[in-house]
């Protein structure tokens, strides 16, 4: 077994090896931070909905939607348009487009997160995310699979369609994980003035609160977007209390059911 899956790693580009490795690298970094440095003192590597989250959400459900995303949608809609043979980005230094890509997808889920917020259909969507009682650095995975494909093929269309090097989609992805990371992790941190413009756990923990901040704090890697639209908060009380005051399903199936009930009470 631990053969396959070494020939399977060995199979791919220098680039997307890199990208697995830094992802594992900074998880187990974040495990060990989260030991060190925490923020809710009593929380434990293996909280509840810990496998779920890491096998099902993770690893399962980001590869399958990653081949529909790639090889289905957005290969689809590059085919009827024929877009990316002009190679727009082809010239492009790779560091300059990571930074576009990142400012530029960062403000759309900025808008698209409110958004989610404020309208009961998306809120379906996106409430699994919002259903763990603990958050930490794998919490942010659990996200619904239809909010993932919206978001991802948007994420990750422009720079296929722009003639972008493959480099990009994989530098782009790894940057998204290890943020993602990063803003749920379970770290007692004060980055001061910083927290203005780059978003960290201070403020995303506060918007996976019970509480009103829930509605607060939309940004994802640029808190500059919160304190420019004024849905910037971070009070003083310590976030202690996560998740949803209604009743959510702790299986992976019934999460993406759930989604779908009646709005009937």
């Amino acid at each position: 077994m631990l053969e396959k899956i070494s020939n399977i790693f060995f199979t791919l580009s220098t680039y997307e090896r890199f990208s697995y490795s830094f992802i594992f690298g900074a998880a187990l970094l974040f495990i060990i931070l989260e030991r060190l440095f925490p923020y809710n003192k009593d929380q434990k590597i293996l909280r509840e909905g810990f496998f779920n989250d890491l096998a099902l959400y993770t690893i399962a459900q980001s590869y399958i939607l990653g081949i529909i995303i790639f090889t289905l949608i957005i290969k689809t809609i590059d085919a009827s348009t024929g877009l990316s043979r002009f190679h727009l980005f082809a010239e492009v230094p790779i560091w300059i487009q990571l930074i576009f890509f990142t400012i530029t997808h960062d403000l759309y889920i900025y808008w698209m997160h409110r958004w989610q917020h404020s309208n009961k259909y998306l809120w379906r969507l996106h409430e699994a995310h919002h259903s763990p009682k603990k958050v930490d650095w794998l919490s942010g995975s659990r996200s619904h699979a239809f909010e993932i494909l919206i978001n991802q093929t948007i994420e990750f269309l422009p720079i296929v369609l722009l003639g972008s090097p493959p480099e990009v989609i994989a530098y782009k992805g790894v940057i998204s994980a290890v943020w993602g990371m990063y803003i749920h992790s379970n770290l007692n941190i004060h980055s001061g003035v910083l927290q203005k413009i780059i978003n960290g756990p201070e403020m995303h923990r506060i918007h996976h609160t019970t509480s009103k901040g829930r509605n607060r704090n939309f940004a994802t890697k640029f808190a500059i977007w919160d304190w420019i639209f004024g849905t910037a908060f971070l009070p003083e009380e310590k976030a202690n209390e996560y998740g949803l005051k209604i009743f959510f399903p702790n299986n992976f199936f019934r999460q993406f059911v759930f989604a779908f009930r009646s709005f009937k009470k």
